[in-house]
């Protein structure tokens, strides 16, 4: 939803423009009933992915704890991020979760401009400010278990991985997921691409173009390819289907977000507990307590992990569950950046 387009709705609790608190906006502050702001990464719901597990924890804080919350989505181009958060914060909306790591440069200028309202900042820890709480992911580990499956899975010893954005919190992805598939394969062969490249952020949202990058990959001998690329891995396991080979889904266990035509596909996904970690955060806020600072999800904290829907991979299950608790006791450390950029 382009901002443009709600702002006529709101025009009675402030001016559409980037105004400060001092000038009259509603910026929270009193005690009161709990609003909370959404700002949704590109696309917004519907991607039955990451947006949509963020969506599930602000409706389970709506239903658990009476809160209220508005949710606002930016334009196909990402230009209007600094606009929603203000206009987020300007309407009373505290706290204020941005979603996505491209909302941290916005999220830097805006934030000191209303003191009093907690934003929340998921995927990014770069922004270092008194009212911001970063919310972050340990996905090199869940990527790392659906690696190890998918080198376990092959049959031809290639495999694939198709991401949305190339950042450094998106590459965590690859390399833990190449790490993955080298420790029960050194001799696997991977081939990834990236959709786009910063300040291109519409790697997310071109399911067609992430369709043929897969289809490239399933031509060349790979028979699974694992997406973390939001609406794009839909590209993905079309592509799959088309080959009769395997897809990994991202986020949350896709085999049941997918159309059932689709759900056959995903050998399993690995997944964040975006909704889990929304409330903890919600519930924190609505009782007063501090949620400053940076907030890490990892196995150890149940934050991440992989799916087992399906039952596809119950003949590798105990391998991947000792590689996980070698993950957790801290025996194998997971690596951040793919082997070619170390």
């Amino acid at each position: 939803m382009r901002v443009l387009a709600v702002c006529t709705a709101l025009c009675s609790l402030a001016a559409c423009t980037a105004v400060s608190p001092a000038a009259g906006t509603k910026e929270a502050g009193a005690k009161g009933a709990t609003s909370v702001g959404v700002a949704f990464s590109r696309g917004g719901r519907g991607d039955r992915s990451f947006n949509d597990s963020v969506g599930a924890g602000v409706d389970r804080a709506k239903a658990e704890l009476g809160v209220s919350a508005k949710e606002l989505s930016p334009n196909a181009a990402g230009s209007d991020l600094e606009e929603i958060l203000r206009l987020l914060a300007e309407t009373g909306h505290n706290p204020v979760l941005a979603v996505g790591f491209f909302y941290a440069q916005p999220l830097a200028k805006v934030a000191p401009a209303f003191p009093r309202t907690q934003f929340v900042i998921i995927d990014d820890a770069t922004v270092k400010l008194p009212n911001v709480t970063n919310v972050v992911f340990r996905e090199e580990q869940a990527s790392y278990l659906v690696g190890a499956a998918a080198a376990l899975k092959s049959a031809t010893g290639r495999i694939g991985f198709v991401g949305g954005v190339q950042t450094p919190p998106q590459e965590k992805f690859l390399a833990g997921y190449e790490a993955g598939a080298r420790a029960v394969n050194p001799g696997i062969r991977l081939s990834s691409v990236f959709m786009s490249q910063p300040p291109d952020f519409s790697g997310f949202s071109v399911p067609d173009k992430a369709q043929e990058a897969a289809r490239g990959m399933y031509d060349g001998g790979a028979d699974v390819v694992y997406h973390a690329a939001g609406a794009s891995g839909l590209g993905v396991f079309q592509a799959a289907k088309a080959a009769g080979k395997w897809a990994i889904g991202v986020d949350v266990d896709q085999r049941k977000t997918v159309d059932a035509g689709l759900a056959g596909v995903i050998l399993t996904s690995a997944t964040k507990q975006l909704d889990v970690a929304v409330l903890s955060i919600v519930r924190d806020a609505a009782a007063g307590r501090p949620i400053n600072g940076v907030h890490e999800f990892g196995l150890k904290e149940g934050g991440v992990g992989y799916a087992t829907s399906g039952g596809e991979l119950a003949d590798i299950q105990p391998r991947l569950e000792q590689l996980r608790k070698q993950i957790v006791s801290g025996e194998i450390k997971v690596p951040v950046r793919p082997a070619e950029s170390r």
